[in-house]
């Protein structure tokens, strides 16, 4: 029987998957989101608009979720007319998004229950990597799960790592997510040391990226973002990244360990976000960490 894919989600990240999906799979694709210019957008490349949750469960096998939180999530499966009121023993279902560990747990095994099988997917770097089909993605599932899965995956990420069972793959995203804030932190409180002390930012950061404090961060959040104050909205935002720590700090306390580092970088992110950067591309934390003062300033 040919597989048919639903897609839930067709913002920022999700319409260039879905639209690799469609392009790249051969399979029919369904997509379901609330705005419908990418409805229309999408449709150009042959994919079907779904009127509702049930009609998507009812048509597809296999259904990608990328939505912007763990509750958005738990939205979309449940309630009247989520997917747990729709789902059959062929469905398998997989969240692209950054959701927390133990709610993952919980409602794979709520669709286990009802006999379909849930992964989680999770995916990091850009929305032009998603353009490309570049991402990297980190799964959580049984082995026959991720098998199922992965040649779907394939269509938008170029790196697909099993991680182990359902939750593993949340997990790595949200320590890959706590790691590349505390990285924008040191990145900002270096680059404005470094303007205090008089030299170039232009400079510093070209020359790190030569050394040792090389890194994706660097090229990417720092040359990109921080260095010119490039922080559009319609990326991913300071409240989304904050909501990304919170999952670090709770993952953190679930297993006994205190995160400093992470802490701080909450801290900062909280900050900005009283700062009315809240909407802003998240490494706008630099602004909050270049308007700070030591007592004695």
């Amino acid at each position: 029987m040919k597989t048919t894919i639903g897609f839930i989600g067709l913002g920022v990240m999700g319409e260039p998957m879905c639209r690799n999906l469609a392009t790249k799979s051969g399979l029919p694709v369904y997509g379901f989101d609330r705005a419908e210019a990418p409805l229309e957008r999408l449709a150009t490349v042959g994919v079907k608009p779904a009127a509702n949750l049930g009609e998507l469960a009812k048509q597809c096998d296999v259904i990608f979720m990328a939505l912007p939180s763990g509750k958005h999530v738990e939205a979309v499966c449940e309630g009247e007319n989520g997917l747990l009121a729709h789902v059959q023993a062929r469905h398998v279902l997989v969240d692209l998004g950054t959701s927390p560990v133990e709610a993952t747990r919980k409602l794979a095994a709520r669709f286990a229950a009802k006999g379909a099988r849930y992964a989680d997917a999770p995916i990091a770097r850009t929305r032009q990597a998603a353009e490309t089909g570049t991402l990297s993605v980190m799964v959580g599932g049984d082995a026959a799960v991720f098998e199922m899965v992965r040649p779907l995956i394939a269509t938008f990420a170029s790196d697909i790592t099993h991680c182990g069972g359902v939750g593993a793959g949340q997990v790595v995203k949200i320590l890959n997510n706590m790691v590349l804030m505390q990285t924008v932190v040191a990145l900002g409180e270096a680059l404005e040391t470094a303007k205090r002390a008089g030299l170039d930012g232009s400079l510093l950061f070209e020359t790190l990226a030569k050394g040792s404090a090389d890194s994706f961060a660097l090229r990417n959040h720092g040359m990109k973002a921080v260095l010119p104050g490039n922080f559009p909205e319609r990326s991913f935002s300071t409240t989304y990244a904050r909501k990304d720590m919170s999952y670090a700090l709770d993952l953190a306390q679930s297993v006994g360990i205190e995160l400093q580092g992470a802490q701080l970088a909450d801290k900062i992110l909280g900050e900005a976000i009283e700062a009315g950067y809240g909407d802003q591309y998240w490494p706008v934390i630099a602004r909050v960490i270049a308007g700070s003062r030591t007592s004695g300033a």
